[in-house]
């Protein structure tokens, strides 16, 4: 470990937190319906949507009629990416002639676009059209974004209002935070990257002559307006499969750091965005007090790790920490840095191979996302997730005060409780049920590259990062497969969704309620010991769950490792 490595990440931490507020009211303004500046250009385009479509933003809605507008919508966007994967020989922008995906193949990258995992089986580059880039999937990128942030908005809603029967109006809060946000922010985030050195272009490659007088085909394509909104959404579904290792997605240290601060601006700023909802900011700053202290002490922990490197190779005569599938442009610090900030938000996005770093290394993007990607998380995702963690915890502190918990001046009874049990368990029962499935069939033992410890990891890794919505890959699992495409996909969908119908109906069930002035008899819930007790309870739910499998892969695997054994 060096002093620029822990400057560099003392440095991401402080610009997060001084962004913290501005982000924040600028979603707030969406979030109300305030008008921008942006409105004066973008109104009448927003007022046309509405038009066109038969929508009326002001007219309220339940959360029940909230949700099934978003599952049609979510399922029409799905059906439409999977037409257009399997047709793509006779759509346009294919200069290649790539043939149409496979049924499985299809179905799990529709899935995947659709819930905001972005995991991918195949080389971008390889298997797809710009068509299919760029119309297929990037109009995820910005909706699936859009929507985390909707039920986000819904369940602040829940939280602020007083006996009321809605929690706002799909259409309208993805149509803002689309049209006022992700569009034009990734519009001049693109045309930085392209000032970097990234590509944009429609040619779909370029031919150069290498150093030693070989001919060599570069791929092109329209990359930077992807990358973009890949970052800033939390997507992370790469152009090219090397994702954001590659010189045309991630070109230098700068963009290195500034593609980490795009995954987590927008989460940082819905914590701010909910303080002022609730009418106290300080609700705000506790609720991210508590995720940097879990980031940095993860980050902390894969620092520590990497640079400490293998002790097999150190007894061996190679000193040094561990730059075995790193970028040498990023160092271990900014490999460090981006694997723990990639899967703490539901991104995926990779500058290095998770499979490649050590094993307790490798094992903190892993706990990251079994947490549920809460430690800032997905663009909305992380804080309507946290903020179910904040319910438990509640329930936890009103039953050490001896009366009915509160939180923001809402009674929290036994119907959030168990709505947020019910969300929060999903997430493990997929992980841990799948991943049983596949350590014993043969179609999934089929996938790990690796044996033992490793190669268990390499499974736990694939449905943690489906469940959790984040897409990266360990990179040591063969899972293009009907088995795997079919098992991943549905893992996809049940930790997106049935996620999202439960927190809709707390935020329908808190908005029903009348607000409570805090008495002396409440339990403070902005002060060190709420965030320690919500540090604990995610801890302690995250350890109690997981701890067995980590045991299994990541752990034996280390314990194997400093005994000179390597898988």
């Amino acid at each position: 470990m060096t002093f620029a490595g822990w400057a560099m990440i003392a440095m991401f931490v402080a610009i997060l937190v001084a962004l913290a507020r501005p982000v924040g009211g600028w979603l707030f303004a969406l979030y109300e319906g305030r008008t921008t500046p942006l409105h004066r250009v973008l109104g009448p385009v927003e007022r046309g949507f509405y038009r066109l479509a038969g929508i009326d933003p002001t007219a309220e809605q339940g959360w029940r009629r909230y949700a099934v507008h978003l599952l049609v919508f979510q399922l029409a966007l799905l059906l439409f990416t999977y037409a257009v994967l399997r047709l793509q020989g006779v759509l346009p922008m294919n200069p290649r002639g790539l043939a149409g995906l496979g049924a499985d193949g299809a179905m799990n990258v529709a899935i995947s676009f659709t819930t905001n995992t972005n995991w991918q089986w195949y080389s971008g580059e390889v298997a797809l059209s710009n068509f299919s880039q760029m119309f297929g999937l990037v109009i995820h990128n910005f909706l699936s974004a859009a929507t985390g942030i909707a039920v986000a908005f819904a369940l602040f809603r829940g939280f602020a209002r007083r006996q009321a029967s809605g929690v706002g109006n799909f259409w309208a809060d993805v149509t803002r935070v689309t049209l006022y946000l992700l569009l034009p922010v990734s519009i001049v985030y693109a045309l930085y990257l392209i000032w970097s050195g990234v590509p944009q272009t429609f040619a779909w490659s370029a031919d150069a002559t290498t150093l030693e007088g070989a001919r060599q085909t570069i791929a092109l394509g329209p990359v930077a307006s992807q990358e973009a909104i890949k970052m800033l959404g939390t997507n992370g579904g790469g152009f090219f499969n090397a994702n954001s290792a590659h010189p045309f997605e991630n070109p230098n240290a700068i963009t290195n750091f500034v593609q980490m601060l795009s995954i987590f601006v927008l989460g940082v700023g819905l914590t701010n965005t909910f303080g002022r909802a609730v009418g106290n900011p300080r609700q705000g700053w506790a609720i991210l007090s508590a995720m940097l202290v879990l980031f940095v002490a993860g980050v902390a922990v894969t620092y520590w790790q990497e640079a400490a490197g293998n002790p097999v190779l150190h007894h061996l005569g190679v000193a040094g920490g561990n730059m075995e599938g790193k970028e040498v442009r990023f160092g271990i610090a900014g490999s460090a840095l981006f694997s723990v900030v990639t899967t703490a938000a539901s991104c995926g996005a990779v500058n290095a191979m998770h499979d490649s770093f050590t094993a307790l290394g490798g094992m903190i993007p892993l706990f990251n996302m079994q947490l549920g990607e809460v430690v800032v998380g997905g663009v909305g995702a992380g804080i309507y997730g946290f903020l179910l963690f904040a319910i438990l915890a509640v329930f936890v502190a009103g039953l050490m005060v001896g009366r009915t918990p509160e939180y923001v001046g809402k009674k929290i009874e036994a119907r959030e409780v168990k709505l947020a049990v019910l969300a929060i368990a999903a997430l493990p029962l997929c992980i841990l049920g799948f991943t049983a499935l596949a350590s014993v069939l043969p179609q999934g033992l089929a996938g790990p590259l690796n044996k033992g410890p490793h190669g268990f990891t390499e499974i736990l890794y694939a449905f943690s990062s489906a469940a959790a919505n984040n897409g990266s890959a360990f990179a040591g699992i063969s899972s293009g497969t009907p088995f795997y495409n079919g098992l991943l996909a549905v893992a996809m969908w049940i930790g997106r969704f049935f996620i999202i119908v439960p927190v809709l109906a707390v935020a329908g069930s808190l908005a029903a309620k009348t607000t409570h002035p805090e008495s002396a008899g409440s339990f403070p819930t902005t002060g060190p010991l709420w965030i320690g007790l919500l540090v604990g309870i995610i801890l302690i739910v995250g350890g109690l769950t997981f701890l067995p499998g980590l045991a299994l892969g990541p752990i034996a695997d280390h314990v194997a490792m400093v005994r000179g054994q390597l898988f």
